[in-house]
């Protein structure tokens, strides 16, 4: 009898697993820093959505506001685009993440209204889900410069999950 407890003893403890370390909050080394670009907003819950997700990763999320009419838009997204996905703008920072909010679906509501967009197209960043009202671009000239949209997306991902400071502020600036 000795012998069989001891034959199943040996089994059980071959069979253990061995411990790993876990943690409910992964190191920033463990973070993805890659940028990501995500299915249009056609509906506000999908925007809050993506505000958490990006927060939860500490990483500004860029919402490139347009409608499908809009020629202007047309020509800007590309290069938004480019800087994020191709020449990956942002990555070293803390990485990106871009979003195109269609103002023209049925489904958005007043969605426009509550994040202050008045003009097509707008780029506006979320940090830790707050908008960036302050560092939102309008002019579709600064839009076009890609030196100068570079920049403003580095500075975008530099702020990253961290909270607005210069450009930041609440849902209505408090």
């Amino acid at each position: 009898m000795a012998q069989l407890l001891s034959k199943v003893a040996c089994t059980f403890r071959l069979s253990i697993p061995q411990a790993r370390a876990f943690s409910l909050f992964p190191s920033a080394n463990s973070r993805s820093h890659t940028n990501r670009l995500f299915d249009n907003v056609r509906q506000p819950q999908d925007l809050h959505t993506l505000t958490m997700l990006n927060a939860a990763d500490n990483r500004a999320l860029i919402t490139f506001w347009s409608a499908s009419w809009c020629q202007t838009c047309q020509a800007v997204k590309p290069l938004v685009k480019e800087l994020i996905e191709e020449e990956r703008v942002g990555e070293q920072e803390g990485g990106l993440g871009f979003v195109e909010v269609e103002m023209d679906s049925t489904l958005i509501g007043d969605l426009p209204i509550m994040y202050r967009v008045t003009s097509m197209p707008t780029l506006l960043a979320f940090s830790r889900q707050e908008a960036q009202f302050d560092t939102r671009l309008v002019r579709p000239e600064d839009m076009k410069n890609k030196d100068f949209l570079r920049e403003w997306l580095l500075t975008e991902a530099r702020r990253g999950g961290r909270r607005g400071g210069a450009g930041g502020g609440g849902l209505f600036g408090w």
